[in-house]
């Protein structure tokens, strides 16, 4: 495709000119696409100018109209509320500076009824937004009108969605504005870090694909990763000792730069590091922040703000700042603790020097030994640009069935007409007739076994074959409950005074009594009563408490990560130690080779250690947690099918342990063919309890479904409520209704995506190739240690705990 010309392009070559910024080639590519009509995905390093790349196109096809737009024209989503404001001041600055008299409107959960009100009555021109709120707006009677003139859609971070079920969310979007409109339109997305680019365009086109450009910036963004070094690695490393203890190498870090961000991988995380820092470094009050998705909203916005003032040292913060947003005072970016992936990490490395042109520097901070394999890992796929491939997701029922009654909420709709646009995407371009059946007959009469209930049946049919919704009260608790992202019940926290802090999760609070004290947003809070979930709370002088823990926060490696850590630990096997990390960490892996062994990729390392409590054997396939907890409790089923027999079973990233009070010996059972793909889904479903866990699965499937209705604004339903709700709706399936497409859905989510089914397969076969290299042993190794002290977490406190593993260290040595 031809190069528009100069003069095509010269409005904004000329704005970036009066910047004194230099246009690059990917940008003047993406200009010229979308001037061609053409829909595409644009991949582009972080802080290389991908707004501009996009936004700058749909202003030049603007301003070569010189009417005056009327309605809405472009819609920018963004995964996170957060980045939308950064990108709605870039696009304002942007137009005003062009001269494109245009209204720029941001629309989130965050904007205030007032505004929204004002839109739905004049929609601006542009609109930044979320794919939630685009539902919300498909639920308006007049959303045909509201997107009529509608001619292009931009997906920001494209990545942060492929995969999830606001990402097939926002593919059902996408086929109802292409099928709404007589003229094409233009889709465009945007992502700087995926592997799977084509079918990420696949994903995000539907049929429209072969209409697509895929345009890759010819840019080497400069990245500097430093790994902060212990001292010495301990003989024995396990998780969590070595983090808080580096606090003394971090505060030379933020004294010699500007702002810095600290990225923990969990909220709990945030909450510790931002107390210690305060405690242990008092002249830093004042200077330092915390920012996560729990904190009362205005605090998030004073945090942002006071980034962008370069008010702030540091920020303490979770992946709720993960995204594109531009701090530009910020010049440094700390990881604390393993990512899990290389995507992850590189995104947030692009935090710092968030501009064309700059550096991006991150530090990564290891919280154990063994994650010093890691940081050589994530070294050495940033230098070579390996980014993890997103799955896409298929056939999500629940998904489509609250979109038939958003559009039922809405306008309403013709099944044969919007079948048509359903199947025009990725995500359900297999549907069945009979499923399709079965998802209008689940929306009009509830379904086979919910038919007796008349709230079930929330869509009706009229005389001209128009599916609507009209019961007020069916329309409204649908529009309270739309989006995909389901979690635990919260609690509101608030002084007895009114003023809101944040929000916990229920299960934390209940198992708190009045007076008791905790942590929270930076302050030591007593817990004054707890009624309609919402904890009111003063402040304490005590200095004791918990901090809450959030659930959804854990994350287990990636096979990229899997794949480089296992090659890795084969280099070691054979005395090959490249990168400051393998040479510091030599000496701990040289032990776990004299007490046990390092394997090779050819081979799986397998750990018995006999000790008071009974028979301990280590696996080690190195594929990440998840995969783990599958292989840990297939291997626990089928050895006990042999012979009454009991484990405890522990896992982590890099192995799992299986322990029996019995006196064993792992050769008798190695003959037994373990990890044999023979009955392999039968043994699965029987080894984790499959009905038990997809009973919980189905909690958040029935809820999206719009089966379970949380409760209204201030009175939600409480998780023992929802539990008994969605538990008590499953049996109804399981017993009157075994074919119900939700529950199939439940039981495969189970697989597929809590125990990534496809992966353990891959894993399985590699194992069934390698060569079992089995060490009977006295002592823990290095390897086993870290596992051990998981499996004892669940059994002491923390001060416990540490005396525990001081009296274990010991006994090693001795």
């Amino acid at each position: 495709m031809a190069l528009k010309t100069q003069k095509d392009l010269s409005p904004a070559l000329n704005w970036f000119n009066s910047k004194g910024w230099q246009a690059f080639d990917f940008q003047q590519q993406c200009w010229s696409a979308y001037l061609h009509c053409k829909s595409g995905l644009l991949n582009a390093p972080t802080g290389s100018g991908k707004t501009y790349a996009i936004w700058l196109a749909c202003v030049l096809q603007a301003l070569q109209n010189p009417k005056k737009a009327k309605g809405l024209q472009v819609i920018w989503v963004t995964p996170l509320r957060a980045l939308a404001k950064d990108i709605h001041s870039a696009m304002s600055t942007c137009c005003r500076e062009m001269g494109l008299d245009w209204e720029i409107g941001l629309r989130t959960g965050d904007t205030s009824q007032k505004e929204r009100q004002a839109q739905t009555k004049n929609m601006p021109q542009a609109l930044v937004t979320t794919p939630e709120s685009i539902h919300v707006l498909l639920a308006q009677k007049n959303a045909p009108k509201t997107f009529a003139n509608l001619k292009a859609v931009i997906v920001d971070e494209w990545h942060e969605l492929v995969g999830s079920k606001r990402g097939v969310q926002m593919e059902l979007a996408l086929a109802y504005f292409r099928h709404l409109n007589p003229k094409p339109i233009q889709t465009w997305a945007v992502s700087a870090t995926i592997g799977n680019l084509e079918e990420a365009a696949k994903v995000l086109l539907g049929d429209q694909y072969e209409q697509c450009e895929i345009v890759k910036a010819k840019i080497d963004k400069k990245i500097e990763v430093e790994t902060i070094l212990p001292d010495s690695v301990d003989t024995l490393p396990w998780i969590g000792h070595l983090g808080l203890n580096m606090l003394p190498r971090i505060t030379p870090i933020l004294d010699e730069h500007t702002s810095t961000l600290l990225f923990t991988n969990v909220r709990s995380q945030t909450e510790i590091w931002y107390k210690t820092i305060i405690e242990k470094v008092p002249d830093l009050m004042g200077l330092v922040a915390m920012h996560h998705g729990s904190l009362d909203l205005q605090v998030r916005q004073w945090v942002e703000e006071a980034i962008h003032a370069g008010k702030l040292k540091c920020v303490v913060c979770t992946s709720s700042l993960d995204l594109g947003v531009d701090f530009r005072p910020v010049d440094m970016v700390i990881q604390v603790g393993g990512p899990k992936g290389v995507a992850r990490f590189f995104q947030r490395a692009g935090r710092s020097g968030h501009r064309p042109g700059a550096t991006s520097k991150i530090y990564f901070l290891p919280t154990h030994s063994l994650e010093l394999i890691e940081a050589a890992v994530l070294k050495e796929a940033i230098a070579t640009h390996q980014f993890e491939s997103r799955t896409p997701l298929l056939l999500c029922y629940d998904v489509l069935v609250q979109y038939l009654v958003t559009l039922a909420v809405g306008p309403g709709f013709y099944p044969d007409e919007v079948r048509a646009h359903v199947q025009s995407t990725n995500a359900y371009k297999d549907l069945t007739d009979q499923e399709w059946q079965w998802c209008l007959e689940f929306i009009s009469t509830g379904g086979n076994s919910l038919s007796a209930y008349d709230e079930f049946a929330k869509v009706e049919i009229m005389n001209d074959g128009l599916w609507k919704v009209n019961n007020r009260k069916t329309a409204m608790r649908h529009r309270l409950s739309m989006g995909t992202i389901v979690g635990d019940p919260v609690v509101k926290v608030k002084y007895t005074s009114g003023t809101y802090i944040g929000t916990v999760e229920e299960s934390f609070i209940a198992q708190l009594k009045e007076g008791d004290t905790f942590w929270f947003a930076g302050k030591n809070l007593a817990l004054v009563r707890f009624k309609d979930l919402t904890a009111q709370v003063r402040n304490s002088k005590k200095k004791t408490g918990p901090i809450p823990r959030w659930g959804g926060g854990k994350a287990s490696f990636t096979s990229l990560l899997s794949d480089q850590l296992r090659r890795k630990i084969h280099d070691a096997s054979i005395s090959k130690f490249e990168g400051v990390e393998m040479k510091t960490i030599a000496p701990l892996l040289e032990k776990q080779a004299r007490l046990s062994a390092l394997p090779k990729e050819n081979e799986l390392l397998i750990e018995q250690i006999k000790s008071d409590e009974g028979t301990h054997i280590y696996f080690y396939p190195f594929e990440g947690k998840y995969v783990h907890e599958v292989l840990a409790a297939l291997v626990a089923y089928r050895i006990s099918v042999s012979q009454p027999i009991s484990f405890s079973i522990a896992s982590n990233d890099y192995g799992f342990e299986v322990l029996t009070d019995l006196d064993i010996e792992i050769e008798d059972f190695l003959e037994l063919d373990l990890f044999s793909m023979e009955n392999l889904l039968d043994d699965i479903k029987a080894s984790i309890n499959n009905t038990e866990m997809a009973k919980r699965k189905f909690r958040d499937i029935a809820t999206i479904a719009g089966l379970i209705f949380q409760g209204y604004p201030g009175k939600g339903m409480t998780y023992k409520h929802l539990q008994a709700s969605s538990t008590m709706i499953y049996k109804v399936f399981e017993d009157y209704d075994p074919e119900n497409l939700l529950l199939k859905q439940a039981h495969e989510e189970v697989l597929s995506l809590q125990f990534e089914r496809s992966r353990l397969t891959e894993s399985l076969e590699r194992i069934n190739k390698q060569t079992i290299l089995l060490k009977k042993l006295s002592k823990p190794t290095p390897f086993c240690f870290p596992i051990m002290v998981d499996r004892l977490r669940e059994r002491f406190t923390t001060e416990m705990l540490s005396e525990r593993i001081e009296k274990m260290q010991l006994d090693f040595q001795t």
